[in-house]
């Protein structure tokens, strides 16, 4: 089988498996684990924050900064298409009693100043709930993988602080949109007040994601985590992995955007699919189908690739580290057979 369904599908390669044996453990619960201790203050200097904070999953990771950035009553401002919308099951209503309001902005979730601005309360607080935060997604998932230039970034942080906000990056695939820009990981983060950055999409790790921002709201964001169950004792295992990963998966990312290039490239025009090249910036390809989505995916599985629904008529493909270039070329000629009519 040749997997596109998600980059979250790798698997450890021998050399992270080495390092995760061989990593030097403690109880994290008490911070004396040494392994976590350096990912955490290695994530927190690439990303340019003082400091991190290792969760078990990029959900854990964000629903913990939007708990730390909240109250009970009060809403997050959110893109329409947003995976904190979407895919993480209500968990900031759940448990914060926190409700998303989403606005629609086309550009890698990103709004300007002026929707920002559109979105203002009243200074009514016996009606209205107070709007306490924004979250911004970089790389954006449901919207192909594409990337909000920095310019865009700087002007919603910016905006959204003037408004008394603060500002979450879910910054699952925060390394790919790097790539794409051609920037360092802490060119993109210096606007917000945390973010979130996975080990897991992309970088080949078996799990973990780290809630970054500031020390003094480290200390809140300890404490959800641990109501959250997020506490973890020799999980050096697990950050051994993440440090081997920045040294050697996050400088090959342009590879999967190449590999998702070229298969948008061998994709296009053909019978049945439609897929906007110039939204094929990092390594997501969303294809639309003339087929239902899940027919093309069923089809698709028994010729031996696996895709994603992302709609109705909407497939989702993402490249990543265990699928080589001749695996996509492979797979671009049994999605057009799996997509005709």
């Amino acid at each position: 089988m040749i997997d596109l369904r998600s980059d979250t599908v790798t698997r450890p390669t021998p050399e992270m498996r080495a390092a995760m044996g061989a990593a030097e453990v403690g109880d994290d619960v008490f911070a004396e684990d040494p392994t976590v201790n350096r990912l955490e203050e290695r994530v927190a200097e690439l990303l340019g924050k003082e400091s991190a904070l290792f969760c078990p999953s990029g959900t854990m990771s964000n629903l913990v900064a939007i708990l730390t950035a909240t109250s009970p009553g009060e809403e997050v401002l959110v893109d329409a298409e947003a995976h904190v919308l979407h895919y993480e099951l209500g968990g900031a209503a759940v448990v914060g009693g926190v409700q998303m309001r989403n606005f629609d902005a086309p550009l890698a979730g990103c709004p300007t100043a002026a929707q920002l601005e559109s979105l203002r309360r009243l200074a009514d607080p016996g009606h209205e709930p107070r709007t306490a935060l924004l979250c911004l997604e970089q790389t954006h998932n449901r919207r192909g993988g594409t990337v909000a230039p920095l310019a865009r970034l700087q002007e919603a942080s910016q905006a959204a602080h003037e408004m008394g906000l603060s500002v979450h990056l879910d910054g699952a695939r925060l390394g790919n949109a790097a790539a794409h820009l051609g920037v360092p990981l802490c060119a993109l983060t210096a606007g917000v007040d945390s973010v979130n950055f996975s080990l897991s999409k992309g970088l080949g790790c078996p799990a973990g994601s780290l809630w970054v921002g500031s020390r003094d709201a480290r200390t809140r964001a300890h404490i959800w985590r641990k109501r959250l169950g997020g506490g973890m004792r020799q999980v050096g295992i697990l950050a051994a992995a993440g440090l081997w990963a920045l040294d050697h998966q996050l400088p090959r990312l342009a590879e999967d955007h190449a590999k998702a290039a070229w298969l948008a490239k061998e994709l296009a025009g053909v019978d049945g699919i439609k897929v906007d090249r110039e939204t094929v910036q990092t390594n997501i390809v969303l294809l639309q189908t003339a087929r239902p989505a899940q027919e093309v995916i069923d089809r698709a599985e028994e010729l031996g690739v696996l895709l994603t629904a992302f709609g109705p008529h909407t497939v989702r493909c993402v490249t990543h580290l265990d699928v080589t270039q001749a695996d996509v070329g492979r797979a671009a000629g049994l999605i057009q057979r799996a997509a005709a009519a």
